[in-house]
């Protein structure tokens, strides 16, 4: 329907709209040829079979001590799962799967969802492992939740399984949506100039100069992130890994019956639409995008540097690389890797 607050792509499992109190927040497209053409900066896709970077685009050991050679799509590290990772992929969906609830989030009118599933072979952009992925998008109203305001709601949960044909034992899998939001309209607002952020923390984990991590959480040197700042037509500029987690180590395969946790609040003041991102995760990717670049097609305007944000709720980055954070990522087969990711929106 048209006046829906959310529509899907099953090209790369895709949010296409996100609306609230009528206005789209999220960049998309018109169309699935739209988005083969032109998704550069993976609006709205589900990432995988390894959200954000791989280090030399390769995975060091896993089964037995194998090494094996990705694409190479990010200054010689693997970018969200290659060249045509599962956010370039076709879905099997959107399959009806009922009415749920999304644990958390109480009083929810609605819980309507759907399914998509994915089968990535092993070999697939060189991971090994043959893995079913699925996605369920459950969306819902909480009445007057916020000053009186009603809140639209979108749970996401994620759920990886290495199938028992499969002919390596183990693989690495990190999902996450690459939802880009600008709160003051898409896809018309040039840019989300004055938008007030706050991030649920300012420990953040030390890049070099392609992004892979070179330790473990610091805090963020150029400014708090954990008190409200402005994002501008200029800046600044972030694409760091932000995390809530101490302990790696503790972090389970399978945090969907982990508590919510906020993740980043968002505010615009000329629509007065607000908005948050909580997940089960123990960290999330904040990115001001900088390098967005997408020209105009169809009814579409081109959208460029600093048009949208990103949060992305994920596991640590480079951890199939990372012996001490590792277990956030492996699985085997019997196993099953799960997240859940949660945006609510309203408008004042």
């Amino acid at each position: 329907m048209a006046d829906a607050p959310f529509s899907f792509l099953p090209l790369g499992a895709t949010i296409q709209t996100f609306k609230v109190n009528g206005i789209n927040i999220v960049q998309g497209f018109e169309n699935a040829e739209q988005q083969l053409a032109h998704n550069g900066p993976y609006f709205g896709e589900t990432i995988g079979r390894i959200a954000n970077r791989t280090s030399g685009a390769r995975i060091q050991s896993l089964n037995g001590g194998k090494s094996y050679a990705l694409a190479a799509n990010d200054r010689g590290n693997n970018l969200h799962g290659g060249l045509d990772g599962w956010g370039k992929r076709t879905w099997k969906g959107p399959e009806p799967v009922g009415t749920r609830a999304i644990p958390g989030v109480d009083n929810l009118e609605g819980g309507e969802s759907v399914a998509f599933t994915l089968i990535s072979d092993d070999g697939d952009q060189g991971f090994p492992g043959t893995v079913e992925a699925r996605v369920v998008y459950t969306t819902g109203t909480q009445r007057g939740a916020e000053n009186g305001k009603d809140v639209t709601v979108l749970g996401i949960e994620y759920e990886a399984k290495v199938l028992d044909s499969s002919p390596a034992d183990e693989t690495a899998v990190n999902m996450t949506n690459h939802s880009y939001f600008n709160l003051a309209g898409c896809p018309h607002a040039q840019t989300y100039d004055g938008t007030t952020v706050t991030l649920a923390t300012n420990q953040h984990l030390p890049i070099d100069d392609t992004s892979i991590p070179t330790g473990g959480p610091v805090p963020f040197p150029a400014f708090d992130t954990s008190k409200p700042f402005t994002l501008t037509a200029t800046g600044p500029d972030v694409d760091h890994c932000f995390t809530l987690a101490e302990d790696p180590s503790s972090v389970p395969l399978d945090t969907r019956s982990q508590p919510l946790r906020r993740n980043l609040a968002a505010h615009h003041p000329s629509t007065g639409i607000h908005l948050e991102v909580l997940s089960t995760e123990p960290s999330f990717q904040f990115y001001t995008g900088k390098h967005i670049d997408v020209p105009a097609v169809g009814n579409l305007p081109a959208r460029g540097s600093n048009s949208a944000f990103c949060c992305e709720p994920s596991r640590w980055v480079n951890a199939v690389n990372t012996p001490e954070w590792k277990n956030q990522v492996l699985l085997k087969k019997g196993q099953t890797y799960g997240a859940r990711i949660v945006y609510r929106g309203w408008s004042e």
